[in-house]
């Protein structure tokens, strides 16, 4: 391959979302005159924008699909290049890419990111939700359907339920509570109202008769319900009747052919057994199946639990594997456990010049007590970011620590309307059992929980406008003895920036 490269760059970035487009703005400021080249399958580029600083770690932006050409003003050593990635071959230090072009690296940085882990390749009324393209194919489905299934307890699947209208929606979880990856049964009981609320009248007085902390039997369900045109609600169980941006929801109409605002019917703690068609369904050996919802749909889910719905289309929101295809074969980089590509302190990959960042990679290095990784876009940019730091030291020859935002996890997001923050280790990750929590909970306004360990806090999460994640942080940080406070620590009559300012 090395015999047909046409060019050679200094720094060469695979991928144009955000960690691949923040580790090229960061080489474009540390070395100006560098020979920068971002290979991207599509013609546009995932963009930062409004990006805030919130505290030491915690940082909010957008993420905007732009044209390449704005960064190409914005970086002008800069050459993108229109294709996926055919090959790579790390001993001669070239790129072949899918139009058949070769191109040379002094070094290199995947950020191909993830993609959909999704049940099924083949089947048509299976879909994943992970890029532009997937979430316009959604819409134009949803617009003609009355009934899906949402499969998965992830960001997507918890953003999807609920921007979801004039649809039914089963949503499948596998879990004792929903949004079981950010959250505890507590904060997951304290969203769940949120469903049986119109959008526009989330903050109106309650219409949301209950409110328990009560978990539902082991197969069980329930079913919320928003409608204008109020509906009867039972309370037993369910009757007939989710690699994008934040916030890629809005701006984009999801409303199904149904007059119902919202209707969701959460399975807890099942899995799909099996995905059959109406033909499949109606065959002899199926003739012990009854679907929980009448009628006749183009696809039928068989959940573990033993119950069986017909559907317009699947949402398979199970999560992302990391995207590391074409670039293994003939090289002999060290994946994690995961999948990813194990990166060290310095974000390189097993492979010499060769780096990674976001999605695909594995971070390998030994983790601060209070950081862990997710695939979440915030970790995205900061990886991007900071690989590109690493690979401008290294041709500069300058010294590099590892950043300061990978000493603390935190992540702002938003979900079902409600500003959500997570501190270190939120859910008690990885803690010993003697783990203390507290928590302050104000129905419809705010669900406060603090973790300790040792007297000290170790996590936190916040959701609705608590304006505590500042002085949180820096008790976590600062890793103070919070024993002589007590439950006074979230009394709601004190303000506690009061006592450590």
């Amino acid at each position: 391959m090395a015999d047909k490269k046409e060019k050679t760059f200094q720094f060469v970035i695979v991928g144009g979302g955000i960690a691949g487009v923040t580790c090229v703005e960061q080489l474009s400021s540390q070395i100006p005159s560098a020979d920068v080249a971002l290979i991207t399958a599509g013609p546009h580029i995932k963009a930062v924008t409004n990006y805030k600083q919130v505290s030491k770690t915690l940082e909010e932006f957008d993420v905007e699909e732009r044209p390449s050409s704005v960064l190409e003003e914005k970086c002008p050593n800069l050459t993108v290049i229109h294709s996926a990635v055919k090959s790579l071959d790390t001993q001669s230090h070239t790129v072949e890419t899918a139009d058949g072009h070769v191109f040379g690296y002094e070094k290199l940085c995947i950020c191909s990111g993830g993609r959909p882990k999704l049940l099924t390749q083949e089947n048509p009324y299976v879909l994943g939700i992970r890029d532009t393209d997937s979430a316009q194919e959604f819409q134009k489905r949803l617009s003609k359907a009355k009934t899906i299934v949402v499969i998965g307890n992830g960001g997507i699947a918890l953003e999807l339920v609920f921007e979801v209208e004039g649809c039914e929606v089963i949503w499948a979880v596998k879990d004792k509570a929903i949004g079981n990856t950010f959250f505890d049964p507590g904060a997951a009981q304290f969203l769940i109202p949120s469903l049986e609320a119109d959008k526009p009248e989330r903050a109106a007085s309650c219409k949301r008769p209950r409110y328990t902390t009560e978990e539902p039997a082991t197969g069980g369900s329930h079913t919320f319900t928003a409608d204008r045109h109020a509906r009867g609600r039972g309370s037993g169980p369910t009757e007939t009747g989710s690699a994008l941006g934040p916030d890629w929801h809005e701006g984009i109409v999801l409303r199904g052919a149904e007059q119902v605002s919202r209707r969701v019917s959460v399975e807890y703690q099942c899995e799909v057994e099996r995905i059959l068609t109406s033909e499949e369904l109606l065959s002899s050996l199926q003739q012990t199946l009854r679907p929980e919802n009448g009628g006749s749909w183009p696809v039928y889910i068989q959940l573990t639990n033993g119950k069986t719905f017909g559907c317009d289309f699947v949402v398979s929101a199970t999560g992302v594997v990391p995207n590391t295809e074409p670039f293994l074969h003939g090289n002999k980089f060290v994946l994690a456990d995961d999948g990813g590509l194990q990166v060290d302190d310095h974000m390189m990959t097993s492979e010499t010049d060769v780096y990674a960042a976001g999605d695909v990679c594995t971070a390998c290095w030994e983790h601060s007590p209070l950081w862990q990784q997710m695939r979440l876009w915030t970790q995205a940019r900061q990886m991007g970011w900071y690989a590109g730091r690493c690979m401008a030291a290294h041709v500069l020859s300058e010294p590099i620590e590892l950043d300061f935002c990978f000493e603390l996890f935190s992540h702002i997001t938003k979900f079902f309307s409600y500003k959500v923050v997570l501190l270190g280790k939120f859910n008690g990750q990885g803690l010993e059992p003697d783990h203390e929590l507290l928590v302050r909970c104000t129905k419809g306004q705010e669900y406060v929980k603090v973790v300790l360990s040792g007297g000290r806090m170790v996590g936190a999460v916040l959701i609705g406008e608590t304006d505590l994640e500042e002085t949180f942080e820096n008790l976590i940080l600062n890793q103070m003895d919070l024993t002589p406070y007590g439950e006074e620590l979230l009394n709601p009559n004190i303000d506690i920036e009061d006592y450590f300012d």
